[in-house]
C-alpha cells in the first residue's frame, strides 16, 4: 500500500496519517500490548477510520513488538478488514441462488454501471462502495440489493436506478 494505485487511496493516505497518532494513541491506550490483542485492535482502528490506514497498521505493530508483516498479514487475511477506505454508502447485491435465479446479475449490472465501479471498488468521491454478498437471507423478496442497512426486494434493473438516484438526491439534501 506504500504506493497507493488509485486516485482514491491517494487521497486518503495523508488524511490517515494527519488524524492516525492522536486517535490510534487513545484507542491503544485500553491494550496491554500483548500479541494475542491484534485481532480486537485492529477491529477498533476499523471501526474509529472505516478501514486499516498503513499509518496505523506500522504503529500497531511496535505497539505489538510483532512485525509489520504480521500485522498486515493479519490484516490481509480477514475479510472483515478492509486497507482501503470504504463509501460512506455501502450497496450490497445478493448474488444468492434465489436472487441468482431471478435475474441478480442484472441488478448488478446496473449498479456497476450507474455508479461506474465493479464489485469491492467505491467512487472516487467515496460515496458508494459496491459489495456482493453470499445471501442476505430475503431469498422470499429475490433478487435483492441493501443499501446501508435497508433491504429493497423484488428488484430489477429500472428499480436499482431508481433507487439509486433517488438515494443519491437523500445524500445531496442531507450535505446542503
Amino acid at each position: 500500500m506504500a504506493n497507493p494505485s488509485t486516485e482514491q487511496e491517494a487521497r486518503a493516505l495523508p488524511r490517515a496519517q494527519e488524524e492516525t497518532c492522536g486517535c490510534l494513541t487513545e484507542i491503544l491506550s485500553h491494550f496491554e500490548g500483548r500479541k494475542e490483542e491484534l485481532i480486537p485492535i485492529l477491529q477498533r482502528v476499523q471501526e474509529h477510520y472505516g478501514y486499516l490506514p498503513e499509518d496505523a497498521m506500522k504503529k500497531i505493530a511496535g505497539f505489538l513488538q510483532l512485525p509489520e508483516s504480521t500485522v498486515f498479514g493479519v490484516g490481509t487475511f480477514y475479510a472483515q478488514f478492509k486497507l482501503v477506505p470504504s463509501g460512506r454508502n455501502i450497496i450490497r447485491v445478493c448474488r444468492g441462488t434465489a436472487c441468482h435465479v431471478r435475474g441478480g446479475a442484472r441488478i448488478l449490472r446496473e449498479v456497476e454501471k450507474r455508479l461506474g465501479i465493479k464489485p469491492g471498488e467505491s467512487t472516487p468521491d467515496l460515496e458508494y462502495s459496491l459489495e456482493t454478498v453470499a445471501c442476505i437471507g430475503a431469498c422470499a423478496l429475490a433478487p435483492t440489493m441493501v443499501v446501508n442497512n435497508e433491504t429493497h426486494g423484488e428488484m430489477t434493473a429500472k428499480k436499482a436506478a431508481e433507487i439509486l438516484e433517488q438515494f443519491k438526491g437523500k445524500g445531496d439534501e442531507e450535505r446542503a
